[in-house]
């Protein structure tokens, strides 16, 4: 198998538009054509590379999902897979769950699971089917109150749903209204789904539809949040699980509001090598890597071609977009991968051209796309959504979804591409230039999505290259877990305490519980209310000197200033950690675990979680 794994033509790079002759619609931005001209040429070059490549490559297969299946997989990835099948009676833990969800992300479960359930009842299973209502009505008689302020779209049967409707609107209205919104502020209080709808609701959305003809991206910020902003890898593994769970349904409901279909695509599993640099699963890469270096989260190669084109200069004309000459790409390709591994390489040999294109190789040479198969279309499709901000909600959330390994990669790659963006003046690689030429290495995938590309090669290529454009540009947002999903796992985790707590309640009477497990929860209970006053936490810190510290909360006082308080009591023994490496921990209460960062107001962290237990100590890697 040649190029043909590549569904664009070569010629493209002969064919460059000539302004009229390419829709322009599908992006945001129009693009000029020196700047498509630098997509079709590195599809040119990619072409090259792929033809002087003898080995044979099996093109990646997307399967075809049957009626029904890509709901029943929605439903499992969203952690609500015990709403139907065999394991439909213990769905206690999704009532909790189905109980902290929003308007728009409940019709968005409603709408998998009613076709779930005809699929079901079509091919007539043998399991219990339950009413998409009974479900809703089930979890409503557990909650009997509504979400907090921070939640205002609120749970309801579906009965009064018609009168609530409004009244929720009106509520998110007067949310919205008192929220400062200016154009650039992206608003993390309230769920997405819920602002489009609003949106949609009110004539404002016509002031939001960005214009198509500048080239100018808006400045977007996050309005500093007094609780502390959450970033990817600030909280712990079982909290994250339930972010993923409620990012997915979030994007769900974000593409319904918009009306863009939200379609995961699933591999059919392929055959890959199982050793080796370039062509090698990014998991399996990494597992190899660890053995060398424990903690690795980005492929030691992917770093190393990193370093190596940094080493020499990043202001040299053309980076990324000048290509190595290929026949000596591929052997240099074929010599890192006897010698890598065993240190005896030399990196001398390596030009920076080659290395640029050896790092885009690595990239498109992964059996899965880094954005994974799963999610290459919708982050495809986020140019087809309306306004800009909300392509920039719909990426936040694809990213978080992506699988930490290409999660951590791409985070990587965003980060040196800013780098280089930074030295536009000397090598004349702009933001435009970067996307343009990394977009068909990020996007274009053998065996992959062919039908979209060649209905519409043009607008497709434009949209990508937005794509890239906005990852590179606003990549320190798409990192940020948004405030309402933290509110929403921390309403999870309190609703499975209390149902935990009267589970054990009931469990004490039938059974009398042992002595020590009455005295465990005696002394759980005791820390918080009786040797700390009012206004006041214990801080503990068991790696510095000082190991605990009772801290007086006042309006002003931030995690940072606690952490510096610490820091400043030195003793000789213990070693000695700086101010970058260590970090105020928020653990237990209502969440698992949640770095803070530096700005968090403690008083107002208090009041949302006061059960919480407060430790400084360095952040694991």
């Amino acid at each position: 198998r040649r190029s043909g794994q590549y569904t664009m033509n070569h010629d493209h790079s002969k064919k460059i538009p000539d302004g009229a002759s390419f829709d322009r619609s599908g992006s945001q931005d129009s693009l000029d054509e020196l700047s498509m001209d630098d997509y079709w040429k590195e599809l040119e070059n990619i072409h090259e590379t792929r033809g002087n490549n003898h080995e044979e490559r099996v093109a990646l297969v997307v399967k075809e999902p049957d009626e029904g299946e890509l709901e029943e997989e929605w439903l499992k990835e969203a952690g609500l897979s015990n709403l139907f099948g065999e394991s439909s009676g213990d769905s206690l833990e999704s009532v909790v769950f189905l109980s902290t969800l929003t308007r728009t992300q409940k019709a968005a479960v409603e709408k998998r699971i009613e076709t779930v359930t005809q699929t079901m009842r079509k091919k007539n299973k043998q399991h219990q089917i339950p009413d998409v209502r009974d479900i809703f009505r089930l979890q409503n008689d557990s909650k009997g109150k509504v979400c907090d302020g921070s939640e205002p779209s609120t749970v309801r049967t579906s009965e009064n749903k018609n009168e609530t409707h409004e009244e929720t609107k009106g509520e998110q209205k007067t949310l919205l209204e008192d929220m400062p919104s200016s154009d650039t502020d992206i608003n993390l209080e309230i769920s997405f789904a819920e602002q489009a709808a609003n949106l949609k609701d009110s004539s404002v959305g016509k002031m939001y539809k960005g214009g198509g003809g500048d080239t100018l991206l808006p400045n977007f910020r996050l309005p500093k949040d007094k609780t502390g902003t959450t970033k990817i890898g600030d909280l712990a593994p079982q909290d994250m699980k339930k972010v993923y769970s409620l990012a997915l349904i979030e994007l769900t409901a974000l593409y319904d509001i918009l009306g863009t279909e939200f379609k995961q695509q699933k591999a059919v599993k392929i055959k890959t090598k199982d050793s080796g640099l370039f062509g090698v699963p990014l998991s399996l890469l990494l597992e190899q890597d660890q053995k060398k270096v424990p903690g690795t989260k980005i492929p030691l190669i992917f770093q190393k071609l990193i370093a190596q084109i940094e080493e020499t200069t990043l202001e040299t004309e053309g980076l990324l977009r000048i290509p190595g000459v290929a026949t000596r790409v591929k052997g240099l390709c074929q010599e890192l991968e006897a010698k890598f591994y065993e240190g005896t390489f030399n990196w001398e040999n390596v030009k920076q051209h080659d290395a640029a294109s050896l790092l885009k190789l690595f990239i498109r040479e992964l059996p899965q796309p880094l954005l994974t198969v799963e999610y290459l279309k919708a982050f495809q499709d986020v140019q087809n959504l309306p306004t800009r901000k909300q392509q920039l909600q719909a990426l936040n959330l694809l990213v978080i979804l992506l699988p930490e390994a290409n999660r951590d990669t791409l985070k990587v790659l965003l980060e040196f591409l800013q780098r280089v963006i930074d030295h536009r003046d000397k090598n004349k690689m702009t933001l435009k230039n970067v996307a343009m030429v990394m977009a068909p290495n990020l996007f274009t995938f053998h065996g992959f999505g062919s039908k979209t590309i060649e209905q519409s090669e043009f607008v497709m290529a434009a949209g990508t290259a937005n794509v890239m454009r906005f990852m590179i540009l606003y990549q320190k947002l798409l990192w940020t877990i948004p405030k309402f999903i933290v509110n929403q796992v921390r309403k999870q985790n309190t609703e499975s305490q209390k149902k935990e707590k009267k589970d054990k309640a009931m469990k004490k009477l039938l059974k009398k519980m042992a002595y020590d497990r009455e005295k465990h929860e005696k002394q759980e209970k005791t820390p918080n209310d009786t040797d700390v006053p009012q206004g006041v936490i214990r801080v503990q810190a068991p790696h510095l000197s000082k190991v605990s510290m009772a801290i007086q909360l006042t309006e002003e006082l931030k995690a940072g200033d606690i952490v510096a308080r610490f820091l400043s009591q030195k003793s000789g023994n213990v070693q000695t950690l700086k101010k970058e490496e260590v970090f105020l921990y928020e653990i237990g209460g209502n969440i698992g675990e949640r770095c803070l960062d530096d700005d968090t107001y403690m008083k107002d962290l208090y009041q949302l979680n006061p059960n919480a237990e407060w430790v400084i100590k360095p952040k694991q890697s």
